[in-house]
């Protein structure tokens, strides 16, 4: 079963957040094993939900260890003000 990431964070900046995503999604298929792809969706108040599918749980781990380590990733992680909650479950 593929892991399933669930990060909801807030974004005051909407047009930055919008314009850093392709570049991050872009790195993400470059530079992550396992990654199977992602969904964005804009919640009420400033808030985000990203929903990001992994092969398994140990490349969605292996992804976390790696951080912003490509500048599309950094852009888009400087974009988010702060994080809300991170949950992972496998899809079934």
């Amino acid at each position: 079963m593929s892991t399933v990431e669930l990060t909801r964070f807030r974004a005051a900046d909407a047009d930055a957040l919008l314009a850093a995503r392709p570049a991050m999604v872009a790195d993400f298929l470059a530079d992550r094993a396992g990654f199977i792809g992602a969904r964005l969706v804009r919640l009420p108040g400033g808030e985000w939900l990203d929903i990001v599918e992994w092969r398994n749980e140990a490349d969605f781990a292996a992804s976390r260890s790696k951080g912003a380590n490509l500048p599309g990733i950094k852009t888009f992680f400087d974009a988010i003000d702060s994080l809300v909650s991170s949950e992972t479950g496998e899809l079934s």
